[in-house]
């Protein structure tokens, strides 16, 4: 059925925007009618049943959970159009014929700001949504997690307001025959292998950290595990490691964080926890890894871990593996004894001999292998190591060395700082392995500039990260490189329980100020992982005079959209944002200690309509010392910019009866200038703040070449002895 000639009208040009499958709220309308149903094919059973008993046991291929159908279905040409609640809405049905789940995988994803998509089960159980603009990806297309059973309805809408319309286009569906872990007629959820462990049985209460990292991918009809992975720069940066021979396009994958049983017996686990696409950033069957950067950093509320790594080489003395076996719910197994360096299909890995608990099953392919610092060195390639009713068959696996794929091509990513490391803790909790470690962090010191010359504290956040209890250590810390100073600790700390310290207050230097803080020491011996020792601070101080300023941000619906920056001669001074969604009308309020010269703010939208008028009434103002505006907006598409200039003129008239006038606007290769008097001292800057002319005039008038300007705008700053100001803004252009 086709939609409403009033939506054939609409205009498809829309703005994306790089975002996750992550929900936005909201329920669909389930009383609505809905069109009867796209018809999948049956399924064959018998023929699947033979083909994977043959594959199953090669963990070198995804697990095959479904069979993918490629379609053409769009929201014209399929489903049904109505009016509902000033809503229009658009509604399909998909029949997957005793299907266990059905999945969707959209090539063209676009929709305005304003509309809505759910996918649900018929009764409404399971639902998956909002997505909506947010969701939009810059390859265009999306897919989506499982919805279980055998129909799924499709369900967008968006306000008769909105005047665009959406591009929905869905290519291919997958049709599920297993559920994540069993079979369709004869198994059910959680039933993989019975040798299995789940990882939240007694035996991984010391691996809750890690498991945090690994992740279920969805890829297509296929089943892959991998894992979050840590860099040296600590910015959580999503980047996942999986295995090479998992590979189609991560793009259309979902990886589900999550998926966990919440005790030793459980068999089912929460779904609604993952995030669609990704993109490849290396791989090498040379030992079979993959390092991908999801489309979008989990959400806090997944707690994810990035995990740490060993790069070595070096042998370690055991192993753990944590993993989905058969798409089941997080599993764990361990290796007593040390693994051996050996070859497999051309491939450099880690060989086990046999694991001493648990096991693993096709669908565990690139999962994590920890060293006993729980520290990443591999990801599953292959293996014959399976479940023989309640034990394991005593099978070998083999993981790809990360030792191997450092060098071909894993360390720029991981050592983004280039610190030379080959071994590295996870975030943002490192592992509880040692028996003595300490961990700082200064966790308060100024921000932006400091104003004036006064006494501050630095404060230190000190961290029990060892096993023993944490009753003493040293604090060694130096300021602006000067001599080390020591100020010990003493106390009580039980394994990873914190406390902040206040280092002597200090009177910084003008200018830029660094302060460097090591732990030393605990418990009196030495601390068995320096990979946390220090922590470092920088600010800037002034002596001379200073101005505060005040930004007064009012925000739209969307705060996720909205960044600011201040900055002077390009360097960033201060920023704020991006801020959480619903909070249309909220007041964010910055002060910005400025020292004399001029500044550059800029706003900027990530959806390219501004904070004001269609989605809240947003808006900004700039407020000098004295409570004068200097700048105010939110009625923008990407970006708005404000020029201004802080010294002692503040409050003083502007000669507004002797204007600063200057022509031609734009100027191409000769600017004039007339001049409010006969003297006067100009400052001229572009528009990110950089110094272009310092001179004092002595005529009414000045012309300048500037044929070898940059072309964009400049802010020209007149200042008379008696401290009278003029500003005046030019552009140029060739």
């Amino acid at each position: 059925m086709t939609r409403p000639t009033l939506l054939l009208l609409l205009t498809l040009a829309l703005n994306l925007s790089a975002q996750a499958q992550i929900s936005h709220g909201g329920l669909p309308w389930l009383e609505g009618q809905s069109p009867e149903p796209l018809l999948l094919p049956e399924l064959d059973l018998v023929r699947l049943s033979a083909e994977d008993a043959v594959t199953d046991p090669h963990k070198d291929i995804p697990w095959r959970y479904g069979v993918e159908h490629e379609v053409e279905w769009n929201a014209e040409d399929q489903g049904a159009w109505t009016v509902e609640q000033d809503h229009m809405v658009w509604r399909m049905a998909i029949d997957g014929s005793a299907s266990t789940c059905l999945a969707l995988r959209f090539s063209t994803f676009e929709i305005p700001k304003g509309g809505s998509m759910f996918l649900y089960s018929p009764d409404g159980t399971q639902v998956i949504g909002a997505l909506d603009h947010r969701n939009m990806k810059p390859w265009g297309g999306l897919s989506t997690d499982l919805i279980m059973g055998d129909e799924v309805i499709v369900e967008y809408r968006q306000p008769l307001t909105v005047n665009q319309a959406p591009a929905l286009v869905i290519d291919q569906v997958v049709q599920g025959y297993r559920t994540l872990g069993g079979w369709l007629d004869a198994r059910g959820p959680g039933d993989s292998g019975d040798c299995n462990i789940n990882v939240n049985c007694p035996e991984g209460a010391t691996w809750q950290t890690e498991k945090r990292s690994v992740a279920l991918i969805l890829a297509g009809g296929g089943i892959c595990t991998g894992a979050l992975i840590n860099n040296t720069a600590n910015d959580g940066t999503p980047y996942f490691l999986t295995a090479n021979h998992c590979l189609g396009n991560p793009q259309n994958w979902v990886y589900r964080f999550n998926f966990e049983a919440a005790n030793c017996n459980g068999s089912n686990g929460p779904s609604n926890q993952s995030v669609s696409g990704g993109t490849l950033l290396v791989s090498s069957g040379q030992s079979d890894f993959a390092l991908l950067e999801l489309s979008q950093t989990p959400p806090e509320s997944f707690d994810v871990q990035y995990a740490g790594w060993d790069a070595s080489g070096t042998t370690p003395l055991n192993t753990v593996g944590i993993h989905h076996p058969s798409g089941d719910v997080k599993k764990i197994c361990f290796d007593d004894d040390s693994p051996s360096q050996q070859n497999q299909g051309g491939a450099a890995v880690w060989y086990i001999n046999e694991w001493e608990q648990g096991v693993t099953e096709g669908g565990s392919s690139g999962s994590p292998l920890f060293d006993q610092n729980h520290r990443i060195i591999g990801q599953l390639y292959g293996g014959f190591a399976a479940c023989a009713g309640a034990v394991n068959n005593g099978g070998a696996d083999w993981y790809g060395r990360l030792s191997t794929s450092w060098g071909l091509g894993l360390q720029p990513y991981l050592d983004p700082l280039n610190l030379g490391l080959e071994i590295w803790d996870g975030f943002p909790d490192g592992a509880a392995v040692y028996n003595n470690d300490a961990g700082v962090n200064i966790t308060d010191a100024p921000d932006g500039v400091l104003c004036g010359a006064q006494q501050i504290e630095i404060e230190v956040t000190l961290t029990n990260t060892g096993q023993n209890t944490l009753t003493s250590c040293m604090l060694e810390y130096s300021i602006n490189n000067g001599p080390t100073l020591q100020q010990s600790w003493a106390g009580s700390l039980a394994p990873f329980q914190a406390e902040v310290v206040t280092l002597p207050p200090f009177t910084p230097a003008s200018g830029e100020n660094n302060v460097e803080v090591n732990v030393i020491t605990p418990n009196g011996v030495s601390d068995e992982n320096g990979l946390n020792n220090a922590t470092t601070t920088t600010f800037t101080a002034s002596e001379g005079p200073t101005y505060t300023y005040t930004l007064e941000l009012v925000l739209d619906d969307y705060g996720s959209e909205t960044t600011w920056s201040l900055r002077r001669f390009g360097e960033v001074l201060y920023e704020g944002g991006p801020y959480t969604d619903g909070t249309d009308g909220e007041l964010v309020s910055a002060e910005f200690c400025l020292e004399e010269g001029c500044y550059q703010f800029r706003i900027e939208d990530d959806y390219e309509d501004g904070i004001c008028c269609d989605y809240g009434e947003g808006s900004w103002t700039i407020v000098d010392p004295n409570g004068m505006v200097v700048g105010t907006g939110g009625q923008f598409t990407v970006a708005e910019n404000l020029q201004f200039c802080a010294d002692e003129s503040l409050g003083l008239p502007l000669l507004d009866e002797k204007p600063l006038l200057a022509y031609p606007v734009p100027a191409h290769d000769i600017l004039t200038v007339a001049w409010p008097a006969n003297q006067g001292e100009v400052h001229v800057v572009d528009h990110v703040g950089r110094t272009v002319m310092n001179t004092t005039v002595f005529s009414s008038q000045s012309t300048w070449d500037t044929s070898t300007w940059s072309e964009g705008a400049y802010l020209i700053d007149w200042k008379a002895p008696d401290g009278t100001r003029r500003l005046t803004r030019i552009s140029v252009i060739h």
